[in-house]
């Protein structure tokens, strides 16, 4: 499978699911293409308790360093403790697969410099 294709990133979301992380929201493979038409990989995460746009994604191309993005948003989040609690179990759980994520590509190799 070429490096970050689709067909990897949801062969590794799928390891990851089976790990047993809680994982509240959802996770799913976004089509991303580079300048130069290749797939850079892009995983999209739906929090169960926060509507902010988020994703993980290589820090550059070839990189294997990977990164979680969260958009702006044009409303505030106010969450109770126990609204907060489960948001930083789900961010625990989006950490794990970013470091994840950084592991599968380390062992994978991949094409090009980066950080390893």
């Amino acid at each position: 499978m070429p490096f970050r294709s689709r067909e990897t990133l949801e062969v590794w979301l799928d390891e990851f699911r089976t790990l047993g992380y809680p994982v509240s929201g959802a996770l799913k493979v976004m089509p991303q293409d580079s300048e130069d038409g290749e797939n850079t990989g892009l995983v999209g995460v739906q929090l169960a308790n926060a509507s902010t746009v988020t994703y993980v994604q290589p820090e550059a191309p070839y990189s294997r360093r990977w990164v979680v993005t969260m958009e702006p948003r044009e409303e505030a989040v106010v969450l109770d403790s126990a609204g907060l609690m489960k948001l930083s179990a789900e961010l625990s759980v989006l950490s794990a697969l970013c470091a994840f994520l950084e592991s599968k590509s380390a062992a994978y190799g991949g094409p090009g410099p980066g950080p390893a």
